[in-house]
């Protein structure tokens, strides 16, 4: 059912349309400024999607900023300070006396000064594809959508959207063309954003002190991944989840991912708590190995120094993939890792993020890596920050079979994520060294399509 509109009052007298789906605690997503319609949003089958995934274990609440979609139109005032009083409407209309705040893009400025100013409110941040100076921003790109905005309204809006959603997105971008031409009128949207190209809350980094996740993907043309890392370097005790991809939207793509990520920081659950730490004396947990094939093979090809940057890119992907996904990291062994999950879901979620992200970084790489990943389930031995027993070397036994580029995993883990969408290919009982009976081994599909 589509959620039911509902209007609050800024400070100064401006009406700000907004929604709630979901129960719990709340997390508020701000609009795409300058440009978002709550109403029409519903009605892209995409994100639509998104909302009723986080929706699911949290209360939505989503709002149109001024000038833009449902709320007020004829507003004069679009400055930083005018767009923390729209925030500030919804959360006191709904009395909220606590939140987490979700800001894309433009909205981070905004969302960074109103933490700062109300850390007693905001539970937690997180900044999608953001900066704290829209300026970073200023890419040819950027500025190439500028000049055509000042010329052609449909041509400027169906660029936009095909470069958020990606230039084989097809209908949908079409349907987020049509979208944000029904947002906001051109010389409003030109008026906004001259106005949010000064927003600029460097100052106020370091005076955010919830908890803070900065999610950025890898290949978006319009903004570097260095200005994200910088973003959470000058934010306290901030987190860095850099993906794979240059889709804009953080309903298309690695979506899942970004959900499990959103989970796992919210702290939504005992087991998504529980994600990243160290696991108990006896605890049931996902094994995952992973082992870069050919990797011996490759130092006498490419020599010391060129493998040892190989070997560095494998790490950063999989460490990026685990913090995504709420894996702990249990130790490495030079061309692979070990690491350890409460759920066998985001397990597998992070095993296929991680091939994912090989395959992209393939594409352009003098030096492919080609990684074998294997998965076990079971009741480790949990000593010295270390993990031991049958389900940990049956795990190391299954890596070693797979293939670069494969994720094979064993029955317990097919057992355990029954029905949540992972497709497997029975690969049939296999004679694994130090056991005396084959295993079952079920290879996991990961390519899309």
């Amino acid at each position: 059912m589509e959620p039911r509109i509902q209007y609050a009052k800024t400070a100064d007298g401006v009406s700000i349309a907004f929604w709630t789906l979901g129960e719990g605690m709340p997390l508020v997503e701000m609009p795409t400024l300058p440009i978002s319609h709550i109403q029409l949003e519903w009605q892209i089958p995409e994100w639509r999607r998104w909302y009723e995934r986080l929706a699911g274990k949290r209360k939505i609440v989503r709002y149109d900023g001024r000038r833009s979609g449902l709320s007020e139109q004829d507003v004069a005032d679009f400055s930083l300070d005018a767009q923390v009083l729209d925030l500030e409407a919804v959360a006191d209309r709904l009395r909220l006396e606590s939140f987490a705040l979700f800001a894309p893009f433009g909205s981070g400025p905004v969302a960074i000064a109103y933490a700062a100013q109300h850390p007693d409110r905001v539970s937690h941040l997180i900044l999608w594809c953001s900066s704290a100076r829209t300026r970073d921003t200023a890419s040819p790109q950027l500025r190439g959508w500028r000049r055509l905005l000042d010329v052609d309204w449909e041509t400027y809006t169906e660029t936009v959207a095909h470069t958020m959603f990606g230039w084989s997105a097809g209908e949908g971008a079409r349907r987020f063309a049509a979208l944000m031409r029904e947002c906001i009128r051109q010389g409003a949207a030109r008026a906004s954003l001259r106005a949010v190209r000064d927003f600029d809350v460097t100052t106020l980094l370091s005076q955010v002190k919830s908890p803070t996740l900065v999610f950025h993907r890898r290949q978006v043309p319009w903004l570097d991944v260095a200005v994200a890392r910088g973003l959470a370097s000058r934010i306290p005790d901030a987190r860095l989840a850099v993906l794979e991809g240059a889709s804009g939207a953080p309903f298309l793509g690695d979506t899942g991912a970004v959900v499990a990520a959103i989970d796992e920081f919210l702290g939504e659950g005992q087991e998504v708590a529980a994600a990243a730490e160290p696991p108990a004396a006896g605890a049931f947990r996902t094994i995952l190995f992973t082992d870069v094939e050919g990797s011996t093979a490759l130092t006498q090809r490419v020599g010391d120094a060129k493998a040892r940057d190989v070997l560095r890119a494998h790490e950063r992907i999989v460490r990026e993939a685990l913090q995504a996904h709420g894996g702990a990291e249990v130790k490495t062994m030079g061309d692979g890792f070990m690491a350890s999950f409460s759920s066998a879901t985001r397990a597998l979620e992070c095993a296929i993020a991680m091939q994912r992200a090989f395959a992209a970084h393939n594409e352009a790489a003098d030096a492919p890596i080609r990684v074998r990943i294997g998965l076990n389930a079971g009741e480790p031995i949990a000593e010295a920050e270390d993990l031991f027993g049958t389900a940990v070397n049956l795990a190391a036994r299954i890596a070693a079979k797979a293939e670069g580029g494969e994720i094979l995993g064993s029955d317990v883990v097919r057992q355990l994520v029954a029905g949540k969408g992972f497709l497997f290919s029975d690969r049939g009982d296999v004679a694994l060294r130090g056991f005396e009976d084959p295993v079952r081994l079920y290879e996991v599909h990961w390519r899309e399509g």
